[in-house]
């Protein structure tokens, strides 16, 4: 399944709300799991992970005007560590969210490249329209001179491509003599040549469509005699890579691209729960289900079954809640 194709099956969504939603009750199911010594964090992640996003908006609404208390803030001052980290992800509207995530990516010391690869190279055009209005109106600062500040070099050029949503075209078209001439200038840019023209590079892969792409990367592999992925590895490296070969793998299969980032985020020493997070619940209403069976047909193990294995308590029985049944 390519990725401009994923935006529109209902059967991905692992996270579909409640059919006979009162936002009253659960607020006061809220108040009364944070009320006094102590939390119900039980009756918290009954409640928010069974709610679709709108839903928890509607309750943090009812909350503020049963309570007269910003919902985020008590749950901040109740909750802690990663099981915050993942109920405070889960109220936030998505697009607010992954400017969220965004922004964390780059303040501070040091920048988080691989968090703005991984949402810049994987939403439409009408999504990143949606998160850089989300960014400015929270931060009041501009996404893309705010990237451009914090990167360098192609990487930078490649992020603020990648940043106008070109590569949209539901319409399918290929032009065949076109997708060969990008072919031939790719492998003239990088195999052919001593060194690699970068740009070349950055602009077919940031400015063509994902079907388009693909006929590209099929007709590079008879020319070069190896994948695009093969010479991205040799021609690049660092983050510049990682970009361009998420670009590749989002285009051949989104949902692949996804499983992969989830299944890294937990194999091996450590989790990177950041990763886990963000990609768990910005999928849970978009294409889960879709990604959990990838996974499985990737690893040879489910989802739910990694993450039973590598997180624990109350962290862990809301991300399984998130994923659902995985069979």
């Amino acid at each position: 399944m390519a990725w401009w194709k994923a935006w529109v099956e209902q059967e991905g969504v692992s996270v579909k709300g409640s059919p006979h939603f009162n936002p009253d009750p659960d607020a006061e199911t809220l108040y009364k799991a944070m009320k006094g010594i102590g939390t119900n964090e039980q009756a918290i992640i009954d409640v928010l992970t069974k709610r679709s996003n709108a839903q928890r908006q509607q309750i943090a609404n009812s909350f503020k005007a049963q309570f007269g208390k910003d919902l985020i803030e008590t749950l901040k001052s109740e909750l802690s560590g990663k099981f915050e980290r993942l109920i405070i992800a889960l109220m936030y509207p998505p697009y607010r969210y992954e400017a969220k995530e965004l922004y964390d990516a780059m303040k501070g010391i040091g920048t988080k490249e691989g968090v703005i690869i991984e949402i810049l190279a994987s939403r439409t055009k009408n999504q990143l329209r949606e998160i850089t209005k989300a960014y400015e109106e929270d931060y009041g600062s501009n996404l893309e001179e705010d990237i451009k500040a914090d990167t360098s070099g192609y990487l930078e050029r490649i992020l603020v491509c990648l940043l106008q949503g070109s590569r949209d075209d539901l319409s399918g078209y290929v032009d065949p003599g076109l997708a060969l001439q990008d072919a031939q200038d790719l492998y003239a840019a990088g195999e052919k040549i001593c060194g690699t023209d970068e740009m070349k590079f950055i602009t077919i892969l940031c400015t063509r469509s994902a079907t388009h792409l693909m006929r590209v990367f099929e007709e590079y592999e008879k020319i070069a005699n190896k994948s695009i992925e093969d010479s991205i590895k040799s021609e690049t490296h660092g983050s510049l890579e990682e970009a361009m070969l998420t670009v590749v793998k989002c285009t051949r299969n989104l949902h692949s691209y996804f499983a992969e980032r989830l299944y890294y985020a937990m194999k091996g020493a450590g989790t990177l729960d950041g990763t886990l997070i963000r990609n768990i619940v910005s999928r849970s209403e978009i294409d889960l289900n879709l990604i959990k069976n990838q996974f499985k047909k990737m690893y040879g193990k489910t989802l739910s079954s990694m993450i039973m294995e590598d997180t624990s308590g109350d962290y862990k029985n809301a991300l399984l809640n998130l994923v659902g049944s995985d069979l």
